[in-house]
This record gives structure tokens, sequence and C-alpha cells, in this order.
């Protein structure tokens, strides 16, 4: 296979075989080796993942998660969940703190995803690589250093006053230059070396949870053992004539269903895609999908009836309740954090859409001993209310706002999306969907319109309605006389998300987020 195209500033990429996107060129260009080498969609999104762990530390890593959609070529299709549980030795606390040691209170089972994602690649793909060859990149990366991100130096200078609170932090991590990770690398290879599995029972094991241990996180050894990728079956919902494919509970892929079943019921396609019009009924979606998120956590511990959430009837009488002139009286609670997307398709057809994650910019902001590894911050998402679903239990998996996406045509994988963001997350996709849907737009057009963040941002407590600026001044009016209280952010905002799209049709053709440090590349 050779090169077909790499996406530039003005165009998609293109292919008729295979395509990975990334955030980061170099992670991207991990993915692109595996595809061009004959490897599967699986394959090149674990190299592509592992690189990104590297070179975009302030949005995922070894410490965090990982949810996964994968389909082959029939439109058989399976999500994997990799997420950490909260440890079984939960301390008395008056709040959860959203920084430090106390909020590092779940698992990490990124590591642990790569493992049972190789083994349904080579028991149902007939994948063929090796875990140590994937993470070649990402090693050599660690290990010799790459130019720092505008996004990682953003995201730097962002935290600047936090940032001596965190232990090890200022040791480990660069505002500029050139960013090195040796004992990342060696962290790495000891996975390479030995298996997944040693991130959870070997002795890598040993250390991490003594680096957690001594900076003063609840975390043990046995929490770490406990820690396994779940299978389950992914929700749909149709969406003229495409079948929308999201991850069950405890993600929030329900909502991100239940706003495009809202948006169904209306001819999106008749209002301009630039006009007050598409936005107000996009953002009275959003709304009307999010006044359900409150009962979404783990099913192991609390019941959560997706089927009736999605009910057309339902969902119907939602869309009925949106006055197309004014706007819904909002706010409602808040959630942050940052993700990363990631997605390839390859030459069977056979495709992949994943977000991995350290939930906020830096996570918890503690890095486990000497290990290299930053720790996430996902135990901030659990309540300790206790008539809230999602109260923080032994064992339990948090609310998970990652819920990557996969649309099938024809019972084929179609459409492969998915962004960075956290609340911003539904909103951002259900823009994509319908620009992509109902108005025909190929994926870098889609993912350069202006966006839309509907409540409050760890940068922003006012509960507006936040627009790109490049929206233009008679948008910000015509919503504003509808009654949203409209602010202002910069055009391609860091607010905005990063996202990303894979279309599959008769060709390929893709595109990463304007707003990222990377795209994608057609094989």
């Amino acid at each position: 296979m050779t090169t077909a195209s790499r996406q530039t500033s003005g165009s998609n990429a293109a292919s008729a075989s295979a395509m990975v996107t990334a955030p980061h060129w170099l992670a991207a260009e991990a993915g692109a080796k595996v595809l061009r080498r004959g490897g599967n969609a699986i394959e090149a999104v674990i190299a592509a993942g592992a690189a990104l762990s590297v070179v975009y530390p302030h949005f995922c890593g070894l410490g965090g998660d990982a949810i996964w959609l994968v389909a082959d070529r029939s439109g058989t299709a399976t999500a994997f969940l990799g997420i950490g549980q909260a440890t079984m030795t939960l301390p008395e606390v008056p709040a959860i703190p959203l920084r430090g040691p106390m909020s590092a209170l779940t698992t990490a089972c990124l590591v642990d995803s790569w493992g049972t994602l190789l083994a349904h690649s080579a028991e149902s793909w007939n994948g063929k690589e090796k875990l140590a060859t994937l993470l070649e990149d990402a090693i050599a990366l660690a290990e010799d250093g790459f130019p720092v991100s505008p996004s990682q130096s953003f995201w730097h200078r962002f935290r600047e006053k936090e940032i001596p609170d965190w232990l090890g932090f200022e040791a480990t991590f660069a505002a500029d230059g050139t960013q090195r990770q040796p004992v990342l690398a060696k962290t790495l290879r000891a996975i390479a070396d030995h298996s997944p599995r040693e991130f959870y029972e070997g002795e890598l094991a040993a250390r991490i949870a003594a680096g957690l241990a001594s900076a003063g996180s609840p975390l043990t050894e046995e929490d770490l053992a406990r820690t396994k990728t779940r299978t389950a079956e992914p929700l749909s919902l149709d969406y003229r004539g495409l079948t929308l494919l999201a991850p069950p509970p405890p993600t929030q892929g329900v909502t991100t269903l239940g706003i495009m079943g809202v948006l169904r019921q209306f001819n999106m396609a008749a209002l301009e895609p630039d006009s007050a019009a598409f936005y107000h009924r996009l953002v009275e979606a959003v709304k009307q999908a999010f006044l359900d998120r409150a009962g979404i956590a783990d099913p192991d511990f609390a019941e959560v009836d997706c089927e009736t959430l999605l009910d057309g009837t339902r969902l119907a009488a939602k869309a009925a309740a949106i006055d197309p002139q004014k706007a819904m009286p909002w706010p409602q609670p808040f959630r942050q954090g940052d993700t990363a997307f990631l997605a390839a398709t390859d030459s069977e057809g056979r495709s992949v859409s994943m977000l991995q994650s350290i939930y906020f910019d830096w996570g918890s902001g503690v890095v486990a001993g000497d290990t290299g590894i930053l720790w996430q911050n996902r135990g901030a998402a659990f309540s300790l209310d206790p008539a809230s679903p999602n109260r923080l239990t032994p064992g339990k998996r948090p609310f998970y706002t990652l819920n990557p996406g996969l649309a099938l045509k024809n019972g084929r994988p179609h459409l492969l999306y998915g962004t960075q963001g956290a609340d911003g997350q539904p909103q951002t996709l259900s823009l994509l969907l319908s620009l992509l849907i109902d108005h025909g737009l190929d994926p870098l057009a889609a993912l350069s319109q202006p966006r839309f963040l509907l409540g409050r941002t760890f940068s922003d407590i006012r509960d507006t309605l936040k627009i790109e600026a490049n929206a233009g001044a008679g948008v910000f009016e015509e919503l504003q006389a509808m009654g949203h209280e409209v602010s202002s952010i910069d055009a391609f905002s860091q607010l905005g998300g990063q996202a990303g799209v894979i279309r599959i049709g008769e060709t390929i053709d893709g595109a990463h987020d304007p707003r990222s440090d990377g795209g994608a590349i057609g094989i």
C-alpha cells in the first residue's frame, strides 16, 4: 500500500483503501505505519493511541481510560469499555477534590483495553501485530523527545498557577521546546516486554501502586488487579436511514443518541447551517436530552433504562416541547473534562472509533512515583449525594463523558466520529452529524463550522450559550432575541473541542479538527 493523501489545511485526506485520524500528526503517522504494512484498524489505533499518550499528555495517557466502538465490514459492532473502577478502600471525605491524590480514586483501564482489543483483533480480524511492535513509536517518542505541541503549551500555561501544587508534575512535563519522558519510555517497554497485565499484576503494578500511595491516593495493587475491560452491545438509533451507534452506560452515549432522536423530528436540511434557527434547534434538542443525564450511572449499581430513554414516542414528545422561536430556561449541572479522539478504517472495511482520556486536562496532576504515568482524576465525576445514582461506591465505575460514535449505512461502517470536550461532546457530535448527514458537508467543512457550548466550563462559570465568534453578529443577535443568553468565544476555540471524522463510501475521506495539532492520513 502507498500513501494516498494527508489532510492539509484546505482539504480532506482521501483514499481508496484505508485511513487513520488523530489530534496529533505523530500519532496519526504511527497508525498510518501499521496500515501501510497491512495491519488492521484495531492495530493502527493502538499504535496511534500509544503514541498520543506520549505526545498529548495533557489529554490522555497510561493513567487513563478508553472507550472503543469497533465494527467489521458487515456491520457487526461491539463496544469495549475500558473504564477503571473506584477503589475498594474508599476514604471518608467531605467532598471529592477536583485535583490531587484524593481525586485519583479510580483505576486506569487504557492499557488493559490494548490487550482486550488485540485479542479481538487476532480472533475476529486475523490480526498479526504484536503489542511490542505497536508500541515502538510511542517508546521512541518518549525516549528521544518531540516538540511540545501548541495544545500542550496552551494547557500548561492555562494551569500555571496550579501546577506547583501537583506532585512530580514540573519535573515531568514541559511547557515549550522538546518534551522527553525517558521514565515513561521504560514503563512502556515493560508493558511491551511482558503484556498489558504487567500494568495491573506485575512488578510495574507494584511500583504504580507504591507511587500512588506515596502521593496520598487510596488506590492499591488489589484495585489495579481487579481492573478489566468490559464488552458490551452498542446502543443504536436510526437517523435519516443511517444507524447511529454509541456505547452504553455508564457513558453518555445515550445522550448523544437522544439529541439525534429529537432532531430527526425536524427538517434540519431546510435550516441553513449558518443560521440562528439551525443553532437554536440544536441547542434546544441538547437541553431536552440533557434533562435525562442525571440518571446515567454504572448499570451494575443503578438501573438505566436506555430503551425508554430512546423510545421514539418519548423523543417525539421532547421535540414537540421545543418552541421554534423561544429558548427554554437553563441551567442544569455541568461536567467538565478533556479527552482525545482517534479512528481508523482498513482495507477490509473494518473500522474503529475510540476515545482515550485522563478526564480533566492534566488529570489529577499526580505522577505515579517513578513510572512517568500521570493519573486521571475520574473520581471527581462521582457524587457524594446518597440519592444520586452516581454516588461514590467501592468498585463502581463513574458516569462517563466519553462516547465515540460509528454510523452504519446499508449495514456497513460509513461514519466514524468523536470529539474531546466532556459536556461538549454530545453537543459537538449533534452539530457534526447534522452537518454531515442533513447538509452533506464533507468532514473538514463540518469540522470547520462554528461551534456552540451550552453551560459552564472550567474557564467560564457563566451558564451561557457560548458560540464561536465566526458564527457572525447576526446569529448572536437573533439567538439573543429568542431568549438565549449568548456569549462569544474565539473562532476555532480550544473550548470548542477537538473532533475527528472519517467518511467511508466508494472512497474514503476524513479530517481531524483544525483546532487540533493533527489530521487524517489516507493510505
